[in-house]
């Protein structure tokens, strides 16, 4: 179907050219109005870096706030399309939640219908275009500078002037063209023109991705006569729902909170639409009375049709707002977070197109996916130490729980990695290198580093792949000395498992972290038993033969290093990078030879 419509729009694009040189102006005018709202989307983006999700994370705890922040956000960009962008991002990557989601979607809609106020007041009356040149070359100068702030500046400038100019066209192409062709003269009255034209509205959402060009089309087209009153009415109407198409298609390749919201927004767009078609007649009337009250003349219909933008957007908020929660939990129905299916396989839950946007979702869906695999892990690491992970997570006796679980056979670890951590992985670079085209080279250096974190838990998982053939083997031996000491290393692999995710309760503080992570590592040398004297004692004495001392240091080895690579990788989930302590995480790392030895050693293949 998508493979269809660029062709469609070409055909009609040549035929229309070829039957009106005007509709050349026309074109032209739409083209140039949606680089224009392209350049405009991107100016918003370079500042939309850190302040603004610093003020939706404090302005969206509540649905009024929610609704505010969409109001306000859209009338400061006059694009609904990159708050709904915006908006997916962070409930993707865990920004917000659907209900906060919801709230800035249905503000959205009212701050988008600014944009047709300022159209019919000044965009109609004033010769915008004379505004249009300068904007646009002062925009051109400052966005090549390679400061950010100039930057931002100079696309939205241009941004602007291309939007004034393009409206300019769409003006000078209506007006010529109402001299050859009446289209007013194919309008129909009652619901069949009413369908019709909403049908068209419809239709030029989607195929321009944008309901603020198809309304200001609309405006243009009624300023010149070349539609009535009724049937811009009707173009509006359908442009209200034909944005929503356009979350839908934004929210495809997002994961299952990104698809809710697009829902939501076509749940709610479709039931208010309908209940405006039911009582258009009444409408109409009410928006004839309220002119009056706000000095609109009566043939002033461009305003007429703003107000009434405005209008069934309120009425949509107002209709919609009692069904929040029922339609939040019809929509959890609808799309289940998909983990863990198919023959157990685990599927990342974070990682999405949407949250690609913003740095701060980048990093934010890096994090938590890390933290997701890092649990994944967590489970694969006790199958192969042969302990239940629940318990391993709860009980506050380790050496108990060990003692009375002995590993009987070796797992097939590998199987349980490919299914269970190697498709996470997978994700997280594929997202990481992808998300480092994007970013300069201080964040492109960030990104790195999460990369290496994930690829020290890979390890540590291969890590004790190797292990379990001799935890099988001297676990089970007849040297107590043996059963001890391998019993010792799944404690160390378990305790500091648990201890990485006691730190999650400390986060919000990172210093206690850097800390707690520095006591963890003084911990593990001071019970290094190959540096601390046990391993001499245990060989002087003659306790263990020299196979069983030639196993021992070797597994000791590759449990130090796989220890210290889950430090690293805490310092880099729980340490903000945001926070100046983040650069304190490369103080936590493995000597490079040593890693480099790790992976000789074990031949880690990604």
């Amino acid at each position: 179907m998508k493979k269809l419509i660029l062709p469609v729009i070409l055909i009609v694009l040549i035929y229309g050219f070829y039957i009106s040189p005007d509709f050349k102006t026309i074109a032209a005018g739409v083209a140039i109005f949606l680089y224009g709202m392209t350049y405009l989307e991107d100016g918003f983006k370079v500042f939309a870096g850190g302040v603004l999700e610093q003020f939706l994370k404090s302005s969206t705890n509540k649905l009024y706030k929610s609704i505010s922040f969409g109001f306000v956000t859209t009338t400061i960009v006059q694009s609904s399309s990159l708050v709904s962008l915006l908006s997916i991002s962070f409930l993707s990557a865990g920004f917000i939640g659907l209900y906060q989601g919801i709230g800035i979607m249905l503000g959205s809609n009212i701050g988008t219908t600014t944009g047709a106020w300022l159209m019919a007041m000044y965009g109609l009356k004033i010769k915008i275009s004379a505004y249009a040149m300068p904007m646009i070359v002062i925009g051109f100068i400052l966005g090549t500078q390679s400061k950010k702030s100039y930057k931002g500046i100079g696309y939205i400038l241009a941004g602007l002037g291309f939007l004034f100019l393009g409206i300019h066209y769409m003006k000078e192409g209506f007006e010529v063209l109402s001299q050859s062709i009446d289209f007013a003269s194919f309008s129909y009255g009652g619901y069949l023109g009413l369908f019709i034209f909403a049908g068209l509205g419809i239709g030029a959402t989607v195929v321009m991705q944008s309901s603020h060009a198809t309304i200001i089309l609309t405006l243009t087209a009624l300023a010149a006569s070349q539609i009535s009153y009724f049937s811009a009415l009707a173009l509006v109407l359908g442009a209200n729902v034909g944005t929503t198409i356009t979350a839908i298609l934004g929210s495809i390749g997002s994961n299952s909170e990104a698809k809710k919201l697009a829902g939501a927004h076509f749940i709610s767009k479709f039931f208010f639409t309908l209940v405006i078609l039911v009582f258009i007649y009444p409408l109409i009337d009410l928006i004839d009375y309220m002119s009056g009250y706000i000095y609109i003349g009566d043939e002033d219909y461009a305003l007429k049709v703003a107000l009434f933008n405005t209008i069934i957007n309120i009425i949509g908020l107002v209709i919609v707002l009692p069904f929040i929660n029922p339609m939040i939990k019809f929509l959890n129905m609808v799309f289940p977070v998909k983990e863990d299916e198919f023959n157990k396989v685990s599927l990342p839950k974070y990682i999405n197109k949407a949250a690609l946007s913003t740095k701060e979702t980048i990093f934010e869906v890096l994090l938590k996916e890390t933290s997701n695999l890092y649990d994944k892990a967590f489970l694969v690491i006790c199958m192969g130490l042969h302990v239940d992970r629940k318990e391993a997570k709860e009980t506050s006796r380790l050496n108990q729980l060990l003692q009375h679980s002995k590993p009987q056979e070796s797992r097939k670890l590998g199987l349980i990695y490919s299914k269970r951590v190697k498709p996470i992985y997978s994700a997280i670079i594929d997202f990481a290198t992808l998300a480092g085209t994007k970013l300069d080279d201080e964040d492109s250096d960030k990104i790195y580093r999460i990369k290496l974190a994930n690829r020290r838990i890979v390890h540590t998982v291969k890590m004790v792949r190797e292990l379990q053939r001799n935890i099988v083997k001297y676990s089970n031996s007849s040297n107590k000395h043996m059963v001890a000491e391998y019993n010792n290393i799944r404690f160390e692999i378990l305790n500091l498992l648990k201890e990485i995710y006691g730190l999650e309760d400390i986060q919000d503080h990172p210093n206690n972290v850097y800390k707690q992570l520095k006591i963890l590592k003084r911990e593990i040398k001071k019970n290094d038993i190959a540096t601390n004297g046990v391993l001499d004692k245990l060989i002087r004495q003659n306790l263990i033969d020299s196979d069983m001392a030639s196993s021992l240091i070797n597994d000791i080895y590759y449990t130090n290093n796989a220890l210290m690579n889950l430090i690293d990788m805490a310092g880099i989930i729980y340490i903000d990078i945001k926070n100046p302590l983040f650069a304190v995480e490369s103080k936590l790392k493995l000597d490079e030879k040593e890693v480099r030895d790790l992976e000789k050693t074990m031949n880690v293949s990604e």
